[in-house]
């Protein structure tokens, strides 16, 4: 699975966290010292955000770029010299360039939170009756937030469509790889979907997943300071009173809380997602060989592997109905929580409509980010399936034991586990 894609993949993702931290090391460290050696005029720590277009081009932007960019060189350059590999340019190279515009795109947002103090602030003078003000400065400040949405959709429409190259040419190397074995592997359960879709939808769901990962990441660090920054406007939280740090606090109790209740509600999922894909493959096999054999895909063997389908299906269904309530009722209760912590606050007079919007955004992408699981949990339920399901063709293909799941499917002959 990954090995037909990235060289050495173990060795690459060990060297490349020991890089990065290397890498986050010099920029904590010495960074700003070097780039100022060179020439480039870093802001101080308390000046004020660039609005508009202009926060992507800032010196620390450039200084970011520049160190972006010879690191992921280097380290390309490093692994095409030490382990050449056919696909090394879009396994590496792709991967990188992956990284960096999802790193933009939280930057958009990073950019969109800058805007709504002043944006909001204005709007709130002008509903006071504020006479100072013109039409000239909200259409001036709506044209900075059309600047950085235009940002947003050339980075948006550009990273969709190279992704899609990019999970292809995963699909194909997987591809190449399985089929070269094929004269091995064309006896295996299912071989043929397990190399014609298995492999499509393992690349397509863990590029998926894998950029909502490093989104979450990007986002904490780019949010926490900005959530940090505003907790101080804040003095009390309902219930809890004064707490240090309130806001990220309360946004890293409201994740644990959410991810630990839709885990233990959807334990079940993955192993059943498994076994659906073992019945329908058992089924489509059947009416496969029917085409061509007159003795295959009688009414009694289709019904009773079409029997296991309705079996699987229907007890998947029940364990969504529980799984998908407590996920509908936290998302609901989602929608207004940040509002919630700030009721105190608003009454109390203490902000602006601008630092409640900027609040309420940072708190939302940080929020989003520790609840990763929360919204990728049925996805994250697919992919351990599809994985189960190619870890034991590998099995088979390199003659070792079958996992375990898979012995009992065999042993089951198919059926459903009713408990």
């Amino acid at each position: 699975m990954f090995e037909s894609f990235f060289p050495r993949p173990k060795m690459l993702f060990a060297s490349l966290l020991a890089y990065v931290a290397l890498i986050v090391t010099f920029w904590m460290t010495i960074g700003d010292t070097v780039a100022t050696a060179i020439g480039f005029q870093l802001p101080a720590e308390d000046a004020e955000p660039v609005i508009g277009i202009g926060f992507f081009v800032t010196h620390d932007f450039l200084w970011f770029y520049l160190v972006y960019f010879l690191a992921t060189i280097s380290f390309w350059l490093f692994w095409k010299r030490f382990s050449p590999h056919p696909w090394q340019t879009w396994s590496v190279l792709g991967t990188a360039f992956i990284i960096f515009f999802t790193y933009y795109s939280v930057q958009v947002s990073v950019a969109i939170n800058y805007w709504y103090r002043p944006f909001y602030d204005l709007l709130q003078q002008a509903l006071q009756g504020d006479s100072g003000l013109t039409e000239k400065d909200f259409y001036l400040s709506a044209l900075d937030f059309l600047n950085i949405a235009l940002v947003y959709v050339g980075v948006a429409t550009g990273t969709s469509f190279f992704l899609s190259h990019y999970v292809f040419r995963w699909r194909t190397a997987m591809n190449d790889y399985y089929t070269g074995m094929w004269e091995k592997v064309r006896r295996i359960e299912g071989a043929s979907q397990r190399i014609q879709e298995d492999t499509m939808r393992f690349a397509d769901i863990t590029e998926s997943l894998g950029i909502r990962i490093v989104d979450a990441i990007m986002t904490l660090f780019a949010f926490l300071p900005i959530l940090l920054e505003l907790s101080v406007h804040v003095k009390v939280l309902p219930i809890f009173g004064e707490v240090p740090a309130p806001l990220v606090t309360a946004a890293i109790l409201w994740a644990v809380f959410g991810t630990g209740l839709l885990a233990v509600a959807g334990i079940k999922l993955p192993g059943l997602h498994f076994r659906n894909q073992r019945v329908e493959a058992a089924f489509r096999k059947e009416l496969v060989l029917g085409e061509d054999r007159d003795e295959r895909a009688d009414p009694i063997s289709l019904g009773e592997l079409f029997s296991n389908v309705r079996r699987n299906y229907f007890k998947l269904y029940f364990h969504y109905v529980y799984f998908n309530v407590f996920r509908n009722v936290y998302l609901q209760f989602n929608n207004v929580f940040a509002l919630m912590l700030l009721v105190p606050t608003i009454v109390a007079g203490s902000i602006t409509l601008g630092i409640f919007n900027r609040i309420t955004s940072a708190f939302g992408q940080v929020a989003s980010s520790f609840q990763f699981l929360v919204y990728s949990w049925s996805t994250i339920v697919e992919l351990m399936s599809i994985y189960k399901r190619l870890a034991a063709f590998e099995a088979a293909i390199n003659e070792q034991p079958l996992p375990e799941i898979d012995q009992e499917f065999i042993a089951t002959g198919g059926r459903v586990d009713d408990r």
